[in-house]
């Protein structure tokens, strides 16, 4: 079953981006470790501002950007959280990470289809992202009890899509999908 969006942050997803080290002058550096501190100590407003004071200067930083995606994210900011993200994929469409992401805040929007695309161009870009793979097959699930809904709409007396749906709703817990975020782990950024 695929972790929340607003999943615990001990449980970092650090095989998403592990052993990708934070780039440039140490300067730059410690300002991404520190926003990335705040982040994750739960100081979303204190970090948004960092970030973007910090984004004035750099507006094509990846590191940075991608940061203020999941700053905004957590503070329930998703259309913004989502151009962020967007931003990102226009910029650095090499990066499976900021796709998985969108989808994530299209899925908690119940946008199915464009959760599939966004994770369909993430697993393009990195074949063997096994976080795009799960959070994909979630989302075929749900789309799925989301059909056999509908053909009990139609037709309650409908065994087997009475049966599957059941079937799919014990697969999924009886939740709605929120696929897992891309988290930076400590002193780590996406692609690169």
């Amino acid at each position: 079953m695929i972790r929340a969006y607003h999943m615990a942050l001990s449980r970092f997803l650090a095989a998403v981006i592990a052993g990708v080290m934070l780039i440039g002058l140490p300067a730059q550096a410690d300002e991404i470790q520190d926003i990335n501190l705040q982040f994750r100590k739960g100081e979303l407003s204190a970090a948004l501002d960092h970030a973007n004071r910090y984004l004035a200067g750099k507006p094509k930083d990846a590191q940075a950007l991608f940061l203020k995606g999941l700053i905004l994210g957590d503070l329930g900011k998703t259309n913004d959280a989502i151009e962020v993200f967007r931003s990102l994929t226009e910029n650095y469409p090499e990066l499976p990470e900021p796709y998985n992401n969108l989808a994530v805040l299209y899925a908690a929007q119940g946008r199915y289809e464009l959760a599939r695309n966004a994770l369909e161009l993430a697993i393009r870009t990195h074949p063997d992202y096994v976080t795009a793979h799960e959070n994909l097959g979630d989302i075929y699930a749900k789309m799925a009890a989301l059909e056999y809904g509908r053909v009990l709409t139609l037709d309650s007396g409908n065994q087997t899509a009475q049966a599957r749906l059941k079937l799919i709703n014990g697969m999924l817990g009886g939740q709605a999908v929120k696929p897992a975020v891309a988290r930076p782990a400590s002193g780590a950024t996406p692609g690169r």
